[in-house]
């Protein structure tokens, strides 16, 4: 088993490992995110990429997804564990509350979002009727009970193009829809990870409520930054209990 970890907003300012090793990892698709950081927790081996770079400096709509997909599926990472700050389109879902999300709208404009861009060795349509592997969310979901974290066992995430937030009528059409959270990252990560074969589950952080409640200022950046920094080591160790229970 190795494990691939795609860290969203914050992550970069924590290390899993202090051992390990920095790759550079060529791929067909460009450079990855960051350079992989390869090392081990509890004996099993982690690949570590930091979505939007370290120091975050690449916008949602230009991670290179298929080359962070690729680059873990060419080092044998057989499992991905993924991070995202999310704004909540639910009352019940708190600022600070974890979610583990089951399922998924992709409303990106932008991105290239598959493997196959032609069909010149066959047709190539997967099912993505569940797009999170349900038994890493189990593991995320009682890694969150253990620790007496704040959660919800499932959500639909809606990912949008970004980097702008939404407007109030957009964000009112996403909870008409039924999402519960939205962000601007999960898609196409996610379905990329399904082509690749590799389980993928993520934990979702929800730091702001969008712009669709009129009792309160709209989300700005500083205020997502702000609440995923308070929970960072919450996510952390969400993760490295994740990873142990893994190992059962």
């Amino acid at each position: 088993m190795k494990i691939g970890i795609i860290g969203g907003s914050g992550i970069d300012k924590r290390e899993f490992f202090t051992d390990g090793k920095v790759l550079d990892v060529v791929t067909p698709y460009g450079n990855t995110s960051s350079k992989i950081r390869i090392g081990t927790v509890d004996g099993i081996e982690l690949a570590v990429i930091i979505r939007h770079g370290v120091g975050h400096t690449i916008t949602p709509t230009h991670v290179n997804n298929r080359a962070n997909i690729w680059a873990l599926k060419s080092l044998g990472v057989t499992h991905i564990l993924a991070t995202t700050a999310v704004g909540s389109l639910k009352e019940e879902i708190d600022r600070g509350d974890f979610v583990i999300a089951d399922q998924l709208i992709d409303f990106t404009r932008f991105r290239k979002n598959t493997f196959h861009e032609d069909f010149v060795s066959g047709m190539q349509h997967i099912s993505f009727a569940d797009p999170f592997n349900v038994h890493l969310r189990n593991y995320m979901i009682r890694a969150a009970r253990e620790l007496n974290i704040a959660h919800h066992s499932k959500g639909t995430i809606v990912s949008i193009e970004g980097p702008r937030f939404s407007s109030r009528a957009e964000s009112i059409m996403f909870r008409q829809w039924g999402a519960d959270i939205i962000n601007m990252t999960t898609a196409p990560e996610a379905s990329l990870a399904m082509e690749a074969d590799i389980p993928y589950a993520v934990v979702a952080i929800s730091t702001d409520f969008d712009c669709w409640k009129t009792d309160e200022a709209p989300v700005t950046a500083k205020d997502v930054l702000k609440i995923f920094g308070e929970n960072v080591d919450k996510v952390m160790d969400l993760l490295r209990r994740t990873i142990g229970l893994m190992q059962d």
